[in-house]
């Protein structure tokens, strides 16, 4: 994974109204989510603000990144965990990130590429993504930035699923019966199989 830079100033004043004189100022307000417990035992978020302008190359990316955050000179390594964006403006509201251990299992949501020529593309299909990104669980260090899968051996009609992936040093969380890509039959490749049939 490609690591990012986050500046962040630490704020005590939480709640909607708070949140919303700190976007007035072009900053988002933050969480981190972390080692920290409260005394139930639940995590305490750390609350952070950070400038519109500091967010930008990481939120409007294809790619996924580990977060060197600094709030106030104090570092820590974080991930992306949720954004809230603005129902009509699509302006950032809200971000939460997830402090990270080199040692901790995160889950993560990775892109996913298909690489090779699908044997049914070959035969007049068409190849088609379902998903864009796979959840799989490792340590931050273990994460890819994509998920090579190889559609070589994909034939007219046929999917693939994410039962049916390995991926060294992963486990995938997403639903095992997802189905990834498929090649689907086009009217052309539907009246040469037609034809071949006759």
């Amino acid at each position: 994974m490609k690591t990012i830079n986050v500046k962040g100033t630490a704020r005590t004043a939480t709640g909607k109204k708070a949140a919303k004189e700190i976007r007035k100022t072009g900053a988002v307000p933050c969480n981190l989510y972390g080692e920290l417990k409260g005394e139930n035992g639940l995590p305490v978020a750390q609350s952070f603000t950070v400038t519109n302008d500091e967010l930008r190359n990481l939120i409007y990316s294809p790619d996924i990144y580990t977060v060197l955050l600094n709030i106030d000179g104090k570092e820590c390594k974080a991930v992306l965990k949720e954004i809230q964006f603005h129902p009509v403006k699509d302006t950032v509201l809200h971000v939460d990130f997830y402090e990270i251990t080199d040692t901790k299992p995160i889950v993560m949501e990775v892109p996913i590429k298909l690489t090779g020529l699908a044997e049914g593309v070959k035969a007049g299909g068409k190849l088609a993504a379902s998903v864009r990104k796979l959840k799989v669980k490792a340590v931050h260090t273990s994460i890819p930035e994509r998920l090579e899968i190889d559609v070589t051996s994909l034939g007219l009609g046929k999917t693939i699923k994410v039962g049916e992936l390995h991926f060294e040093g992963l486990e995938l969380v997403t639903n095992k019966e997802v189905v990834v890509c498929q090649v689907r039959m086009t009217r052309g490749a539907m009246a040469a199989a037609a034809a071949a049939s006759k």
